[in-house]
């Protein structure tokens, strides 16, 4: 291990692809992520050694540190010698707390691996499962390290023999999750073992680690380690066997260069020809090819402007170079390049393929965005699919009237910062509702909005229902307002096995027609309607299953919009619909264009499908959170309790050891103020994790209140409108 002296060490290994590593520390929150990174950090010099764990680089965020938690990535680059050859390690710090999954979603597209971080005592929580899982659906392989083995020895007191007990069935539980996750073709070659090295186990706090391989060459044993914590020698430890040299040796050692990575992961995730000129380069890593790379944050400096940070699959950034943002369809050029050094950015003249950097200035980009060099053709990457999405909504105003079109800029660039903050104004009462993951994550939005000198006035939270039908209903009949265009609409429920490909990417609105017909064919859809699927939004599909109806493809913008407007503001209470087919099944239209504009179609399809929807047994859907509480056996009576007080459904319960360990659905608007409750039932000995479920249908007895009070708070008729107020007379 030794320090760089200087950028110009960085920027030669760059060049050298073999030796690069894109990586991303992901586990639990408090596992033990910042505190492994700091160490790291440390061996290459960039912060003392001494500081190390406790410093938390990483973390430069003032509400990071206060807080205790990562809420957003932090990239940093270090150097290793690995068997006399110098390694460059591109490290993303990504965050643990459920609230940010989103943020290691994006992280993720840029990375080849992961250091997936468990606790030894806590051992795979939820959020170790939802982080694997995602790795392994964007194709970043993992190593493990077991952290926090102080306190199997302090805490627990275990022999040599308990702690490989332990770890053997830990890691079994790991190599399960892997296989049920990771594709058929990976799920055996991916399992990590400790007799090769990729697993490891130490404490990130006492920056010492050990892999069977370096006990081997270091003659260290179990017993060596409880020795040293009873004689106090933990430092002499950390000097024998240090956390950096065993981690980073088992990140080079098992995780892919970017030239490995690439020739798999590319068709993987890029929608390209991969045996077009593009695609060859970026299955290569060719430096000397076109640019292409994928923009997975986004910062707006005062200062700098917009910095676009991503990984560049193809072609050598630099200053001056012109691109083309897919999706976007806009030109632009890069101002200025850069490398991260945590909270520092260093501006260098040239970034190669196969490396995370930076771009300053793009005011264009947008996350999960494509940029390819100007004049080559070329498709985007697949879209970044988030494993949550916003359940909880607050009322944001400022408290000076004055500062509203300040506020409503600030909160653009939130939202364009993460995309999983999602900002609308209610149109009755002129309010900004700002939808998040959570609780803390809305928390982080308040912050945001202090730090930028902005007071405001935030409501209650609120949570976000979904409306849906549960039958089939129509055609119901719709007339333009001015009688000369008239449309036949049907609704039922979306099917839960299209509903799920949606979700998982396979069933989307950007494949190929042919492509998508033959997956819902195989869902049981009849050939026709599998092709002449007109728009998907969300959990909501569109559908022509008319027949050679005269110009209904010059009007099939209309109709989309129509579809659009419905699914985004269900007629019960303006909440966004889930799992709704809508079918156009004919239509007469008018001859002369004039006559069909969009002020007639659009409400010729908008009202019918609202009118069908409230004929069709409508429901209210509430989100879920999946709860795992881990308690002493004795406080397992009082978790419970809080639980079931919260109308919570207790799925499983099973003991541990002297512990229980409790798994429950639990409804989002039954977990405000949950820490305090659980606290206070268990006396603080409880550790629980929660992470977004599904949505399911509300109780009957609940949804009349949910709708009244919905409706009261967007200012609308607090009666639920009859279809026929939809209907023609």
């Amino acid at each position: 291990m030794r320090r760089y002296k200087h950028l110009a060490d960085i920027q030669r290994v760059m060049w050298e692809p073999e030796h690069v590593r894109n990586i991303g520390i992901v586990a639990h929150v408090d596992h033990g992520k910042t505190t492994l990174t700091d160490s790291l950090v440390a061996a290459s010099g960039i912060i003392s050694f001494d500081l190390a764990g406790e410093q938390l680089f990483t973390d430069f965020l003032e509400i990071e540190q206060q807080r205790g938690i990562t809420v957003q990535t932090a990239a940093v680059s270090l150097s290793h010698t690995h068997e006399g050859h110098d390694y460059l390690i591109n490290l993303l710090d990504t965050p643990g707390h459920v609230d940010f999954s989103g943020d290691v979603t994006r992280a993720l597209r840029a990375i080849d691996g992961v250091v997936v971080v468990v606790d030894a005592v806590e051992e795979v929580m939820p959020q170790t499962e939802t982080v694997l899982h995602q790795a392994l659906h964007e194709r970043a392989r993992p190593v493990l390290f077991i952290n926090k083995v102080d306190r199997l020895i302090d805490e627990l007191k275990l022999t040599p023999d308990g702690m490989q007990m332990r770890f053997a069935k830990l890691i079994t539980k790991f190599n399960e999750l892997i296989r049920r996750y990771a594709p058929p073709d990976i799920a055996n070659e991916w399992q990590v073992t400790v007799e090769d090295g990729s697993v490891a186990f130490g404490s990130a706090k006492e920056k010492w680690a050990l892999s069977v391989p370096q006990m081997r060459d270091k003659k260290i044993s179990f017993k060596d380690i409880i020795n040293a914590y009873q004689a106090g020698t933990q430092a002499e430890l950390a000097k024998r066997s240090p956390l950096c040299e065993v981690v980073l040796d088992m990140v080079i050692r098992h995780l892919p260069n970017p030239k490995e990575a690439q020739a798999k992961r590319v068709p993987i995730i890029w929608d390209g020809d991969v045996e077009s000129e593009l695609g060859k380069s970026m299955l290569s890593c060719d430096p000397e090819g076109k640019i292409c790379m994928v923009i997975t944050d986004i910062i707006v400096d005062e200062q700098a402007g917009v910095i676009s940070t991503g990984r560049i699959f193809s072609g050598t950034l630099e200053k001056g170079k012109e691109v083309r943002l897919v999706g976007a369809g806009k030109e632009a050029r890069v101002q200025q390049v850069g490398v991260y050094m945590g909270p520092d950015r260093v501006m260098v003249d040239r970034v190669p393929a196969g490396n995370i950097a930076a771009i300053i200035g793009m005011k264009e980009a947008r996350v999960g965005g494509t940029l390819i060099e100007s004049g080559v053709e070329g498709k985007g990457f697949e879209e970044l699919r988030y494993i949550s999405e916003p359940v909880v909504t607050v009322a944001v105003e400022p408290k000076n009237f004055q500062e509203l079109p300040r506020l409503v800029n600030v909160l653009k660039r939130i939202s364009r910062e993460d995309p999983n903050v999602h900002i609308k104004i209610n149109e009755e009462t002129g309010e900004y509702l700002v939808s998040g993951m959570g609780e803390v994550h809305l928390e982080i939005v308040e912050y945001k909005l202090k730090e930028a000198k902005l007071e405001v006035k935030t409501s209650e939270p609120i949570v976000v229902y979904r409306e849906t039908v549960t039958s089939k209903i129509g055609p119901i009949e719709g007339k333009s307002p001015n009688r000369h265009n008239r449309f036949l609409i049907s609704v039922e429920p979306l099917e839960p096995g299209v509903i799920e490909a949606i979700k998982e990417g396979k069933v989307s609105k950007k494949q190929e027609k042919k492509e998508r017909a033959k997956v819902l064919r195989e869902l049981g859809w009849e050939t026709r309607l599998a092709k002449n699927v007109a728009d998907i939004r969300g959990s909501n599909i569109l559908v022509d299953a008319s027949k050679g109806v005269q110009y209904l493809r010059e009007v099939e913008d209309y109709v989309i919009e129509a579809f659009k407007e419905v699914v985004e503001e269900g007629p019960m209470m303006r909440e966004p619909m889930h799992g709704l087919k809508v079918f156009v099944n004919d239509a007469s239209l008018h001859e002369d264009s004039v006559h069909r504009g969009p002020a007639q179609i659009v409400p010729a399809v908008r009202r019918p499908i609202q009118a069908a929807i409230l004929l069709a047994n409508p429901a209210v859907l509430e989100p879920l959170l999946k709860l795992e509480v881990r308690v002493p056996q004795e406080f397992m009576g009082g978790a419970t309790k809080v639980i079931q007080g919260r109308r919570g459904r207790i799925l499983t319960m099973e003991s541990e050891g002297d512990l229980a360990i409790i798994k429950a659905s639990l409804p989002v608007a039954n977990s405000f103020g949950l820490s305090a409750e659980m606290r206070s039932e268990t006396e603080g000995r409880a550790i629980w994790a929660t992470e977004f479920e599904r949505f399911a249908q509300l109780p009957r007895e609940l949804q009349e209140q949910v709708i009244r009070d919905a409706r009261k708070r967007k200012g609308l008729k607090l009666e639920v409108p009859k279809p026929e107020d939809f209907m023609e007379k």
